[in-house]
């Protein structure tokens, strides 16, 4: 006999978990004795959405659903910002969420939620374990649930009096992944075959560093230009002539113009969301758009927004490893690679912004002096267009940013990924308000060895709102100032060690400092508040 929790437990020791990220509650007591002496790491986080989001950014690295546990109520809401995250960004997550004792249902007892209907639109299935003697049977689902397809996160609700009762039962197996056959690619070479200005475009799940370098054989070989969605640049090596560049919410306009004029896509893994089409714009469902070949896991994907000519369900990967080992005989479109390359060269040139220092010489910086294996993460905010715009990927693996453009992201995401690859470095970029969101997470890197450097973009404000508020009422500032504090002297409050930039020749040695320090570390840029995004700037005289 054992009570829930340590079946549980056991059941994700079977699953091979061997890390958790939570927010203790009396909720799932019996879940954290089961945890105590089960060999599985305890991350004990501050929020609980900077854990879900540590959570997320753990499956991104490792491909493995990252694990979740929060308490009823305020804790599952709370935790929904990461649960969206993983649902846009076809993550893998299982989060296990306290509840309510059984008998006290439907009388909006003390923090009852119905998960059901909370969580019924945000993520792939959620349910309620109402038998101890059926843990197994839904933890081997929900992990199934979490992989399969596309994956995306899951919830599972445990009544705190059947997490306490005990029962006999035996342990699930681990859950396998179910074969998807490749099937016969020659429709496809036949379709490329016929294409002028064929274009490869590649996002969604299942990457990985093979993947990476087959893509990148196969599309030299060819001649094919590569552009990579949203926050996928680790995708393909941006050294490879084969890179066109990515297409995010502030886009190189020669890329887009290459969407538009292409005369066949080949859609990898991506659903070909809004951002990676213009807003649907540029490549318009309800009109003329190009043909299209759309490789995705999830048949449901498929011709759910866009009709393609040819519809391969299957991983993107498995697609990609058959296309490399071909010798196929294409036409081959190395002049239209060349030029796509080299509009890319072009567009990633910094534009000079104001101030004493210049975010663009910093990421310059970055890109110069970090080792192939460095990890970077953001947020969201217009500091985030400067990362992605003049900072070059090589590794798969190395970037981890939410397709869903969720403020707060960044840090959580560090330390995840300082505590994955301790022996890396891991660098965050986050903007004011970015960092405040998730920035008492500090101590729960400190807690557990966590050593993410943060560089923090301090220009006072609300950067991407006070840009669109500019455009749309021009003069009017109204909600987007801030207030912040010194956040070196916040690091080492928190026990990690800081430095203020004031002057562009004082960063490099502050990140040279920060990656030896051996703690977390954060380096407050102190930027110009004329300065709005790569290409926009306030006036002079403005604020």
């Amino acid at each position: 006999m054992r009570h829930g929790g340590r079946i549980l437990a056991d059941q994700l020791k079977r699953q091979g978990v061997q890390r958790v990220f939570s927010v203790p509650g009396e909720s799932f007591l019996a879940a954290l004795d089961g945890l105590h002496d089960s060999g599985i790491e305890n991350v004990v986080c501050r929020q609980e959405g900077g854990a879900a989001m540590m959570a997320e950014a753990s499956a991104k690295l490792t491909g493995a659903p990252g694990v979740l546990f929060v308490t009823r109520g305020p804790g599952a809401t709370n935790a929904s910002a990461g649960l969206h995250i993983a649902r846009q960004d076809s993550t893998p997550l299982v989060a296990f969420v306290g509840q309510i004792a059984r008998g006290h249902r439907d009388r909006e007892a003390f923090q009852e939620v119905d998960y059901r209907a909370f969580f019924g639109g945000l993520v792939k299935w959620v349910a309620e374990v109402d038998a101890t003697d059926r843990i197994p049977e839904y933890v081997a689902r929900a992990f199934a649930v979490a992989r399969s397809g596309r994956p995306g996160p899951v919830v599972l609700a445990l009544p705190e009096d059947m997490l306490s009762a005990e029962a006999d039962v035996p342990d699930r197996p681990a859950v396998v992944d179910p074969v998807q056959a490749v099937p016969d690619l020659a429709p496809v070479i036949e379709r490329l075959g016929r294409a002028r200005a064929p274009l490869v475009v590649l996002g969604g799940p299942h990457w990985s560093a093979e993947a990476a370098r087959d893509l990148r054989t196969w599309a030299e070989r060819h001649g094919l230009p590569v552009a990579v969605t949203f926050r996928r640049q680790d995708y393909i090596d941006n050294a490879s002539r084969a890179y066109a560049g990515d297409l995010n919410v502030g886009p190189n306009p020669a890329l887009m113009k290459r969407l538009g004029g292409a005369d066949l896509i080949l859609a990898l893994g991506t659903r070909l969301g809004d951002i990676a089409t213009g807003g649907y714009e540029v490549l318009d469902p309800t009109g003329k758009a190009p043909p299209l070949i759309h490789v995705h896991p999830d048949p449901d994907v498929l011709g759910s927004v866009w009709t393609p000519e040819i519809a391969i369900a299957a991983r993107a990967p498995d697609v990609v490893a058959a296309l490399a080992d071909r010798q196929d005989d294409l036409p081959g479109w190395h002049d239209r690679q060349a030029e796509a390359h080299d509009a890319y060269l072009d567009w990633i040139r910094p534009v000079p912004t104001p101030g004493a220092v210049k975010l663009e010489r910093v990421i310059a910086h970055l890109d110069a002096t970090l080792p192939d294996d460095a990890i970077l993460t953001n947020g969201a905010g217009n500091y985030a267009a400067f990362l992605h715009r003049y900072y070059r990927w090589s590794r798969f693996g190395t970037q981890l940013a939410p397709t869903s453009g969720s403020m707060g992201y960044g840090f959580p995401a560090a330390i995840a990924a300082s505590l994955a690859h301790p022996d890396r470095p891991v660098v965050c970029l986050a903007g004011d308000g970015c960092f405040q969101m998730t920035c008492n997470e500090m101590s729960t890197a400190v807690q557990h060895g966590a050593k993410p450097i943060v560089i923090v973009a301090n220009n006072g404000r609300y950067g991407t709102i006070r840009m669109h508020q500019e455009r749309h009422y021009p003069g009017r500032v109204s909600g987007t100032d801030l207030a912040n504090p010194d956040f070196a002297a916040l690091a080492r409050a928190y026990g990690g060690q800081g430095w203020v930039v004031a002057a562009q020749d004082e960063f490099a040695p502050a990140l040279s400092a920060a990656l030896t320090c051996g703690t977390p570390a954060v380096i407050e840029l102190r930027l110009d508040g004329r300065m709005l995004s790569p290409g926009a700037s306030l006036p002079d005289g403005s604020s």
